[in-house]
């Protein structure tokens, strides 16, 4: 299955445009064909991350789908559609910015998807969120095994986990980019399955980290949400990494013109 991607203007990077229906229809294709895929999702950190990280760049490019996730790389993807006159008449440009939290409920809706791994979060997250997908995915067999205080030797734990339970669906929120320099290093090694890097998405379908409200969400105001509630975790990614990729996307432009 083929996936065309769109270039996103100013941000240099090539994204999947999907809603949650698209998604869930190309899923359950992956799921059907039993090969590896990986999906991940584009917001400015992981901009950031492409532009200054030359094998975080590669994991992404060989990623066989990049979800919209971030509102600054959705509305610079949706003027670029109104600009171009694409999907006339089309749904609102909202409908397409998908984090985990957005396609994770979905999941039920898959065709012949027997057996999921949830990788990441503490214990407790780990559990609750297991027995989350659980309720969403009935007649599939759902096993996690928690990520804190990841290490190599957690890694080769983890590695051969996944072989002996052997998923058809990964969800892995180690954290970016974590999470990505994982799959990136063992993806070859590891059992044929659908990896998907989902970051925080454990701990909030476990209901331990809080969503932002939905309204927050179509204003773009999650950063406010998440810098209120985690302000040490959140405040440089906030204040400083948007002036460090401005200063990656000047660089680049500054070589193009060279």
């Amino acid at each position: 299955m083929t996936l065309q991607r769109q270039t996103i203007p100013v941000l240099g990077v090539d994204a999947t445009p999907l809603d949650v229906d698209g998604l869930a229809a190309v899923l359950n294709g992956f799921v059907a064909d039993g090969t590896t895929r990986t999906v991940v999702g584009h917001n400015l950190h992981s901009v950031t991350l492409f532009h200054s990280e030359p094998e975080f760049r590669k994991f992404y490019e060989n990623s066989d789908v990049v979800l919209l996730d971030g509102a600054p790389v959705l509305w610079l993807w949706g003027r670029s559609r109104h600009k171009t006159g694409g999907e006339a008449g089309s749904r609102p440009v909202m409908d397409y910015r998908l984090g985990s939290t957005d396609w994770i409920p979905a999941l039920g809706r898959l065709d012949g998807l027997h057996r999921i791994a949830v990788l990441g979060a503490g214990a407790a997250a780990n559990a609750k969120a297991v027995a989350k997908l659980q309720a969403i995915v009935p007649g599939a067999a759902v096993s996690g095994m928690p990520g804190e205080g990841w290490d190599a030797d957690l890694e080769e734990k983890a590695a051969a986990w996944l072989a002996e339970v052997q998923p058809q669906l990964v969800l892995i929120g180690l954290g970016m980019p974590l999470q990505e320099e994982v799959l990136w290093r063992r993806l070859p090694s590891l059992p044929p399955a659908v990896y998907c890097a989902v970051g925080g998405a454990i701990e909030q379908i476990a209901g331990i980290q809080k969503l932002a409200p939905r309204w927050l969400g179509r204003l773009g105001l999650e950063w406010a949400w998440r810098l209120l509630l985690h302000p040490r975790r959140v405040a440089y990614r906030v204040f400083g990494e948007p002036w460090v990729l401005l200063g990656l996307l000047l660089r680049r432009r500054l070589r193009g013109r060279g």
